[in-house]
């Protein structure tokens, strides 16, 4: 313990001495998976749950969490080419049932083994797993064998209208019903969801009390939650509970171009060029042209998106969540300034951009964590507009569009863009539109080494 009269003497901090990862004042996200999960679907055929394993996967990676589906039906398709009609899901066809339950014990293997050997943490079992019989084998193998953690997700859907739709937006395109029409793969289908009916058990809590579950009723209208245990399965709970799939369209655009745009600063809270102005003028008017009924709109507390969005005719949210990613002692600095000044530091952001954090700012990890709320959020609403910053969209995009945490930081996001996602089945469409005002180009591709000198061309922000 140094006395209190003892003269200190503090060295101010430099690029060198501060901590680029982990940085002591900002914490690291709580995402560490100490023990492999298992998250195993039930439900009938046509309840979406490809649909919540493939959006649950995506949040998972998104997060930081290594997670795969595996899809009990292409095991089936790689093992027999046998399936002709609903007839092969016919609970008596003896058969039919051993190949699937080898698919099914054959999946299970590959989940286990794919845990085990480290690669990865979550893995999401795609089958109706939809009777007693076969969630207790699941559990044998993945809780008693292996000592993994298991957590049963089932989708339980009554409404016919649903269930219809799912079958024509998805099933119709499935390798199943090659060269069909699409009346006679509603008919067929049908089908199949009744000879699965004849047999389906629910999950019980007085009938498999040592299961972890919950229960998403008519695509999230209900939620019911049964013994979940662990930060994870919190995680994936609070997820699965704002998931929606009501049509709507999302509309992400940078700001105006600002005067630290142009003078080729980082960071900030500049205002609008006089282009940048002009664009904020023009976006009003596309999205006034649109007619977009119910639309909201958010932006950061950064005044150049305030201006921005300052003329479209909507109600408006600020998220501070939604600012641009803190450069720390780099702020409104140009790249050669950096490279000047904090040579390691600019070399060191190339060699893992997506990890590397700012002195006294913060990394894209960071960035992904603090956007979290924003993507609930974003679940659960209708049409949106967000007027946000570079950085910003790259973690919103790569969410959205499934990219992984190499390719987010490199993300084209060019000013003066608006960018028009529209869920589909399993994934995102996504439409570029370019208004018509010019403004500087802020992308840095990904740094490449020189062949002849082996030199390294740099790329910052």
């Amino acid at each position: 313990m140094t006395d209190r009269n003892t003269e200190m003497h503090y060295t101010p901090p430099t690029s060198d001495t501060i901590q680029t990862k982990p940085f002591p004042i900002r914490g690291e996200r709580a995402n560490f998976v100490n023990k492999p999960h298992v998250i195993a679907m039930v439900g009938l055929p046509a309840r979406g749950k490809t649909y919540i394993s493939k959006k649950l996967c995506r949040y998972l990676n998104w997060i930081g969490i290594n997670t795969k589906v595996f899809n009990l039906g292409e095991y089936r398709r790689h093992a027999t080419t046998a399936y002709k009609c609903h007839e092969f899901f016919r609970p008596d066809n003896i058969k039919a049932m051993a190949i699937r339950t080898q698919c099914a014990v054959d999946a299970l293997n590959d989940v286990c083994q794919w845990l085990e050997s480290g690669d990865g943490e979550v893995a999401v079992f795609d089958a109706t797993n939809s009777t007693i019989e076969r969630r207790e084998m699941i559990h044998d193998i993945v809780v008693k064998k292996m000592g993994f953690k298991l957590f049963f997700v089932e989708s339980v859907c009554d409404d016919p209208e649903i269930v219809e739709q799912n079958i024509m937006e998805v099933k119709v395109s499935s390798p199943d019903y090659a060269n069909m029409n699409k009346e006679e793969v509603l008919a067929d289908f049908m089908l199949r969801i009744e000879h699965y009916q004849e047999k389906y058990q629910a999950l019980d809590e007085s009938k498999e009390k040592d299961l972890s579950f919950m229960k998403i009723y008519n695509t999230g209208e209900k939620v019911l939650v049964y013994k979940h245990e662990g930060h994870i399965q919190s995680r994936i709970v609070y997820y699965l509970m704002n998931i929606h799939i009501v049509p709507r369209t999302i509309y992400l655009t940078r700001h105006g171009e600002s005067s630290m745009n142009i003078d080729g600063r980082i960071g900030g809270d500049s205002d609008l060029s006089d282009r940048g102005r002009s664009y904020a003028k023009a976006l009003a008017e596309y999205i006034e042209e649109q007619d977009i009924q119910g639309l909201r709109v958010w932006t950061s507390w950064l005044q150049r998106t305030i201006q921005t969005a300052a003329g479209v005719n909507a109600p408006q949210e600020r998220w501070k969540a939604l600012n641009e990613i803190d450069a720390g002692i780099c702020e409104e600095m140009t790249y050669e300034e950096i490279s000047s000044k904090y040579p390691t530091d600019f070399a060191a952001r190339d060699q893992n951009k997506f990890s590397y954090r700012y002195p006294r700012g913060e990394s894209y990890e960071d960035l992904v964590a603090r956007l979290e709320p924003v993507i609930m959020e974003l679940e659960r609403q209708g049409n949106v507009l967000v007027v946000t910053h570079q950085a910003v969209l790259r973690c919103l995009l790569a969410y959205f569009l499934d990219k992984s945490a190499d390719e987010l930081p490199y993300l084209q996001v060019p000013l003066h863009v608006i960018m028009k996602l529209t869920p589909v089945a399993y994934g995102c469409k996504v439409e570029r539109i370019r208004l018509p005002i010019d403004a500087v180009d802020t992308h840095r591709p990904k740094p490449k080494v020189e062949n002849n000198d082996n030199t390294i061309v740099n790329h910052f922000y």
